[in-house]
């Protein structure tokens, strides 16, 4: 049996009030002083003076860069501004765009990084996964993890309430990109982990079970789906590949960005995916999947994206090509235009 890299976070610090805490939560990593801060504008203008304040007040010289996108060219300015900065480690600070460029460019940069998540949308907080624009795949490329991920529950429950669904809908995600691995594992022989495998349904499972929770909005439930958030990133580490968070359904929604452009995030399409996938699989809890996501607000249908049945279609055709190395239900499927049609039709997605 071949050997696999696993790469974890080494600290894991989740709370409400607990951003004043940094310099304590990562002085025992030993990563040195010197840090470089990416973010977006939005979230400099809400921590752009408390958090180089309480950097400073423990040692450490903090400066902050703005990102203006998720960019290859911007992963390729930090990696050299970091360098030119003579930092010691980066902190991505924000939602996906600026976690994923600041994890990029410490992995180029061979420095290490900490995650604070200022929303909840997708598992890439913890995860050694990083996407961005205008790299040769529309899919995710591999870096390293964090050395540490601060998630204060306080700050990302400020955040809209359509990222924390986003959110459920990437950890949903997590039943039917299991089956696609197992199918690998059975057609093609790929490796299987059954422990990495079990932690990202347990992510999945616990987010179905808590969907009325969810539904509320109450500060628990945004805690329920961080800690998923977190445990599926780091499922993806102990399997070393993203097999355990992201299969057919994800291609669905890689699919979509092609297709469709700027219509639904990420998690959203990733859900409505797994509504499609399951039923391909046929399922027990199809049904379930799809009520649950409802229940937590999340969109279940082409329109509620504002996206057409032929986006949809299309999207559905182009999935299975887009990552010929990764064995999913899509290739034993073999959708055409009409059956693609027949399965989001019967899915309810159009």
């Amino acid at each position: 049996m071949p050997a696999h890299l696993m790469e974890l976070p080494r600290r894991v610090a989740v709370g409400s009030g607990i951003i004043p805490e940094i310099g304590e939560i990562i002085h025992d990593l030993g990563i040195g002083f010197g840090c470089l801060i990416i973010s977006g504008p939005n979230v400099r203008n809400v921590l752009g003076q408390e958090l180089p304040l309480l950097l400073k007040r423990d040692g450490y010289k903090p400066s902050w860069e703005v990102i203006k996108d998720s960019t290859f060219s911007e992963t390729e300015r930090i990696t050299d501004l970091a360098k030119k900065k003579d930092a010691s480690f980066l902190i991505g600070v924000g939602g996906g765009k600026s976690i994923d460029v600041a994890k990029l460019a410490s992995f180029n940069a061979k420095m290490p990084f900490i995650s604070i998540p200022t929303s909840a949308s997708h598992d890439g907080v913890s995860s050694p996964f990083a996407s961005v624009k205008g790299l040769d795949r529309p899919y995710s490329v591999v870096a390293r993890p964090p050395v540490a991920v601060i998630a204060d529950i306080e700050i990302i429950a400020r955040a809209s309430r359509k990222l924390l669904v986003s959110g459920c809908g990437d950890l949903v995600s997590k039943k039917t990109a299991v089956k696609d691995w197992e199918l690998a594992f059975e057609k093609k022989k790929e490796y299987f982990g059954r422990y990495s495998a079990s932690l990202a349904l347990l992510s999945a499972d616990l987010v179905l079970d808590n969907a009325s929770l969810i539904s509320e909005g109450k500060l628990e439930s945004v805690r329920v789906v961080v800690e998923a958030l977190i445990s599926a990133g780091v499922s993806a580490g102990i399997a070393g590949s993203s097999r355990p968070c992201s299969g057919s359904e994800h291609l669905f929604s890689h699919a979509m960005d092609i297709v469709a452009p700027g219509k639904g995030m990420h998690g959203e399409k990733c859900g409505m995916g797994t509504i499609m996938m399951s039923r391909l699989y046929e399922m027990e809890d199809s049904r379930l999947i799809k009520d649950s996501l409802k229940l937590m607000g999340a969109p279940v249908t082409a329109r509620e994206i504002g996206a057409t049945e032929s986006e949809i279609v299309k999207s559905l055709v182009l999935a299975g090509s887009l990552r010929k190395e990764r064995y999913t239900i899509l290739d034993e499927a073999k959708l055409d235009e009409s059956s693609a049609r027949k399965l989001a039709l019967e899915s309810g997605v159009i």
